[in-house]
Formats: C-alpha cells, sequence, structure tokens
C-alpha cells in the first residue's frame, strides 16, 4: 500500500476521532436521546419495547464493514424483539451508498447528514454501539469491533435484556 495514502487515512481517522469526542459521551446508564428528533436521513423503526443496537458507523472504517454481517446476523436471529440502527456519519450520502452496495443489509441504516446526533452521542471511535433496552436506556457500550469477541459479547447482552 502506499505510505502517503496510508499516512492521510490515519490522519484522517485521528481527526475525526477527536472531532468525534468533542461532546459530552453518552454512557452505560443514560438515555439515548429521541432519535427522530436528529432529522436523520432515512427511515426509523419503531423500537417501543425492544432491544435495540444503535451503532455509529463511516464508509472508510474497515471494522464497520466487519460488523456488518454480524449487526444482520443478530437482526435476523432476535427477529421483532431486536431493532438493529446503523447511523451512518459519512459527509458523502454517495460515501454510504457505494459502502452499502458492498454490504447488504436487513436492518436500518440512517444518515446524520447534519453531525447533530453524533455531536450529542460523541462516539468515542468507529463503530460505536449502544445497546438499549426496551426504555431506551443504554446498557452496554462497544467501542470499535473485535471479531468473535464482539459477537459474543452481544449475543450474552442481548439475551440479559430478553430474559
Amino acid at each position: 500500500m502506499n505510505t502517503s495514502l496510508l499516512k492521510k487515512a490515519v490522519l484522517a481517522a485521528l481527526l475525526a476521532g477527536a472531532w468525534l469526542t468533542a461532546g459530552a459521551a453518552l454512557k452505560v446508564g443514560d438515555t439515548l436521546p429521541e432519535l427522530a428528533s436528529y432529522s436523520l436521513e432515512g427511515k426509523l423503526p419503531d423500537t417501543r419495547g425492544k432491544v435495540v443496537i444503535v451503532d455509529f458507523w463511516a464508509s472508510w472504517c474497515l471494522p464497520c464493514a466487519e460488523s456488518f454481517p454480524v449487526m444482520d446476523e443478530l437482526q435476523k436471529k432476535y427477529g421483532d424483539r431486536l431493532v438493529v440502527i446503523a447511523v451512518n456519519v459519512d459527509e458523502k450520502a454517495s460515501n454510504m451508498d457505494k459502502f452499502l452496495k458492498k454490504h447488504a443489509v436487513t436492518f436500518a441504516v440512517v444518515r446524520d447528514a447534519g453531525q447533530k446526533l453524533v455531536a450529542t452521542v460523541s462516539p468515542e471511535t468507529m463503530p460505536t454501539s449502544f445497546i438499549l433496552d426496551g426504555t431506551g436506556k443504554v446498557r452496554f457500550l462497544h467501542n470499535g469491533f473485535h471479531g468473535e469477541t464482539t459477537r459474543k459479547e452481544y449475543l450474552s447482552e442481548i439475551e440479559s435484556i430478553l430474559k
């Protein structure tokens, strides 16, 4: 790989991370703000009374691409007991669209074009996932995606909420 390109990619990721963590971060025990109030692009599913995974991602994020099949697996496994909402933070919708053509999913995908939700939630890294209980309270938080380890944690955490 071209080292100049790699350096630019690393710099962009660091700058994006610094920008994303500028506000007060949402944490375990907090209630996720009402998503409908953020003018997100795309259709928000009904989340009332369901376990919800809200996953912040970007098209340039390799771990995000790795997490999508797992999120899709979870959505299929738990059906109407779980809602997965992937919140894209790309500046350009075309970048998101190109990513979704390569990584088709069955769960809801919305875009935070105005960067208002991401500024409120302040995810630490890409991806960042919040697992909510049926009242909208953050029960679990994942910074990054670490393959099978994260997948197992998701399964255990979802099961603990559904009990």
